[in-house]
């Protein structure tokens, strides 16, 4: 169960504590260099591929352990060569016979289903209990185009666009696929500005992360085919009892952060994270009031933004929502370069391409 408990034993943590603590992992220096099956170091990873031809798209990065799992896969499903191929770099890959995305899909929903099933295989990760039984879009390059602008590719069965298929949440780290969130913060500040105020969620504590941490004012992952903004307005209800209406007409987008997170357990989460605001207009502020609903949440509380800037830097936020509450400042005009000595690198690390292009 990913958690906070190394920063709450921690001395008071700098904002860029808080980005490094998200942002944590580094492709080794000799990755696109060396095959990695000569290497013998705990960190290293192997690209995963479409084919083995060498100008197919790398779509995420295994740990060994996946790639010994996966070797044990029905043979036509997966290639994991034994040393690199002459002229390419080593990679793991579907079969050239899976090569469309519904294919793609049905191989990796039955094996997901089938180490969910077998009471041994990454049971804390991939086990009934860990389940979300929700499917994120799986992307040719994670910055282009997505689904929910090109839905023909999901029904026409396409291999010719970004989209190449679907996977269960929870093993998108197990893979090192990107995957994608919107995050919002719902806020009062008075007309000049001032006396920031920001409705704080605890997250509940039966959650299958981070349980107990403070978070976002409404947070959740994209599913496959939903779009950013019409997602944002179902977590707004589910999570925070915030009738639809009041989200059209005012929640702003403010851009993304990205971080490339590597868990406690050593599985890689490369993250896209849509942020919104919502500043509560004068005339609402009075009835106001974000409730938990479907028990994500455990209760909201409004914080004052000193009080909100105090709780992260004791390292009580889930640590994507404390990046999500930096750029908030950044964007605020309360993080500015004059400062803030790091500010450059709390900007540009909140920013990352996860070395996309070293894959």
């Amino acid at each position: 169960m990913e958690s906070n408990r190394a920063l709450h034993s921690a001395p008071t943590l700098s904002f860029l504590d808080l980005i490094n603590l998200c942002n944590n992992f580094h492709l080794p220096i000799n990755h696109d260099l060396e095959d990695p099956t000569t290497l013998n170091h705990r960190d290293y990873v192997v690209p995963w591929s479409l084919s083995q031809s060498p100008d197919s798209p790398i779509i995420g990065l295994l740990r060994p352990k996946i790639v010994d799992l996966l070797r044990q896969e029905p043979e036509g499903t997966f290639v994991i060569p034994e040393h690199a191929q002459p002229g390419s770099r080593y990679r793991v890959s579907f079969h050239h016979s899976i090569d469309t995305p519904s294919k793609r899909t049905d191989v990796v929903k039955k094996l997901c289903e089938r180490w969910r099933d077998s009471g041994s295989i990454l049971q804390n990760q991939i086990g009934p209990k860990q389940w979300r039984n929700e499917r994120y879009p799986v992307y040719r390059n994670p910055f282009g185009t997505h689904v929910s602008h090109d839905p023909s590719a999901r029904k026409n069965d396409s291999d010719s666009g970004n989209y190449l298929f679907e996977m269960e949440r929870v093993a998108c780290s197990l893979f090192g696929i990107p995957t994608y969130g919107v995050h919002m913060t719902i806020y009062y500040e008075d007309v000049d500005g001032g006396n920031v105020r920001i409705w704080t969620p605890t997250r509940s504590r039966t959650k299958q992360t981070f349980p107990g941490c403070l978070d976002n004012s409404v947070a959740g992952g994209i599913p496959c085919g939903a779009s950013v903004f019409e997602n944002l307005v179902k977590e707004s209800m589910e999570e925070a009892s915030i009738e639809e209406h009041i989200v059209r007409a005012h929640a702003k987008p403010a851009g993304s952060v990205s971080y490339y997170h590597e868990t406690t357990s050593g599985w890689l989460q490369p993250e896209v994270q849509y942020v919104y605001d919502l500043k509560v207009p004068s005339d609402l502020e009075p009835s106001f009031q974000p409730k938990p609903l479907d028990g994500e949440v455990e209760s909201f509380d409004l914080l004052p933004l000193d009080v909100v800037i105090a709780k992260m830097k004791e390292g009580l936020f889930k640590t994507n929502c404390a990046v999500v509450l930096i750029d908030f400042l950044v964007r605020k005009g309360y993080i500015t370069p004059d400062n803030e000595p790091d500010f450059m690198e709390i900007v540009t690390r909140m920013h990352t391409r996860f070395e996309f292009e070293r894959w």
